[in-house]
């Protein structure tokens, strides 16, 4: 909480949250008990928000009051403009940090619509002259979906109180199969077959509309036929709430939509596999020890993973961690965070990060405190997994998942057991390198964007783009 004497305007900061939640000024004003014209006055920044104020905002919305109301503006937004006006083509304009952090605080909508304008912007470069039919096409299904739940924080209310129910009839995880193929066979018809890869060509399940047959390539794990079952079942069970979500979502285009209802009906088998109530409360109990959690529900770590990051259900929230899914190439192919991601948008993660050396050492968890720019400090935990499907043998299955929180809930983790937390040895990271302000990082791979490069003929430095701070 902040001091008694300083006065607050997080005007900005209300009107993200207010955004997130879906509301007008009218109804959130009268779920926190003040009038339309304050709100609009707080949100205006023409009066500072009370300790009343902010203790309301806690009960009715169960925010983090020590973050909301933390000193300086929600750098969130900031990272990201400062990401794209990183970008040479605005090198001339030398932007200063504190007006990006003005217009992410007190204009996120404006914020929010040039980080779309710049993802399609990246999405042209990746076209060649006279490739791309319309505009609509520059925003990727996948960049919209990914930032649709992100800005749930991926989390949704409604999908997991009706996982939830279906979860009690479902039993317990060690016969989570046989109960997802009797629930589909006497609720809809459906017959479930585990069948030789062959038969799906290129997919790992397949559903069959007119033969009423879900079939599961063989080649799958046991903890992904489950999930391919809880899949099919998600769309069948849930399939007028999943169709109510996306249109509420409001997609540009079919792939988009298509991809959302997809990633939905996913998010729905993980939370019938995993319920709520019950996953938080063994997390808690095992204190986020992955491995336990896999074992208790019959889950891969993968799915373990993601399912902690969606734990931010009001009165019941588990840790806030973010997570990423990469290949040995560095390509990120899942990125979700239940709070702020302090990781690049548009480019990739920091090679300090041992995110990346946890190729080296496969199947075994590395831990590591790292420190961004800002002085934001997470504690994270890096290990491979194997992908759901390996067609080929003599290539490899394995990707690299990384958990990170806040170093502040880091004595709820298991990981965390034996190290110093209060003088920890912290690696400092950045975004992408062309964006990110260290001066001497000896991994540095790219000159920063519309920094001067400090060279000299006489000199040369471990990293091959010195440059002026």
């Amino acid at each position: 909480m902040p001091a008694p004497d300083r006065k607050l305007y997080l005007g900005g900061r209300l009107r993200r949250l207010r955004r997130e939640l879906a509301l007008n000024q009218s109804a959130m004003a009268a779920e926190i008990g003040i009038s339309p014209s304050y709100l609009n006055h707080l949100e205006r920044n023409q009066r500072p928000v009370t300790a009343q104020v902010l203790l309301r905002l806690a009960e009715v919305y169960d925010i983090d009051l020590r973050g909301f109301a933390a000193e300086g503006p929600d750098g969130t937004g900031a990272e990201q403009l400062a990401e794209i006006f990183a970008d040479p083509m605005f090198a001339d304009l030398g932007v200063p940090r504190y007006e990006l952090l003005e217009v992410a605080d007190n204009a996120p909508s404006v914020a929010d619509a040039v980080a779309r304008l710049y993802a399609a912007l990246v999405e042209r470069r990746q076209h060649p002259a006279g490739a791309v039919p319309d505009e609509t096409s520059l925003l990727t299904p996948e960049s919209w979906v990914r930032d649709h739940i992100q800005a749930q924080r991926n989390h949704f209310p409604a999908i997991e109180e009706a996982a939830e129910t279906i979860s009690g009839a479902i039993g317990e995880p060690a016969g989570a199969f046989e109960a997802l193929r009797r629930r589909l066979k006497e609720g809809f018809g459906v017959d479930t077959r585990v069948v030789p890869p062959d038969l799906l060509e290129f997919a790992s399940q397949a559903y069959d509309f007119h033969r009423k047959r879900l079939m599961l390539s063989a080649l799958l794990r046991p903890d992904s036929r489950t999930f391919g079952a809880a899949y099919q079942l998600a769309l069948f069970e849930l399939g007028p709430l999943l169709r109510q979500s996306v249109e509420a979502a409001a997609p540009p285009d079919t792939p988009t939509r298509r991809l959302l209802h997809m990633s939905l009906a996913n998010y729905a088998a993980g939370a019938m596999l995993m319920p709520y109530g019950r996953f938080l409360a063994a997390a808690e109990k095992q204190r986020y020890d992955v491995d336990r959690l896999c074992a208790e529900f019959g889950a891969s770590v993968e799915q373990v993973s993601h399912r902690l990051t969606t734990l931010a259900r009001p009165g019941g929230r588990g840790v806030p961690f973010f997570m990423l899914r990469v290949d040995a190439a560095g390509n990120i192919s899942k990125r979700f965070a239940g709070e702020a991601f302090p990781f690049s948008r548009f480019g990739g993660t920091c090679p300090r990060w041992n995110l990346h050396a946890a190729f080296q050492t496969p199947g075994r968890v590395a831990t590591q405190i790292v420190e961004t720019p800002d002085g934001a400090r997470f504690f994270t935990i890096s290990r491979t997994v194997e992908r759901a499907v390996r067609l080929d043998p003599r290539e490899s299955s394995q990707l690299a998942v990384g958990l990170g929180c806040d170093i502040r809930d880091a004595p709820r983790l298991v990981y965390a057991d034996g190290q110093d937390l209060a003088r920890p040895l912290v690696t400092p990271i950045g975004p992408a390198c062309a964006i990110c302000p260290r001066l001497r990082c000896p991994q540095r791979a790219a000159a920063p964007a519309g920094r001067t490069l400090a060279l000299e003929e006489s000199r040369k430095t471990i990293s091959p783009y010195p440059f002026l701070g």
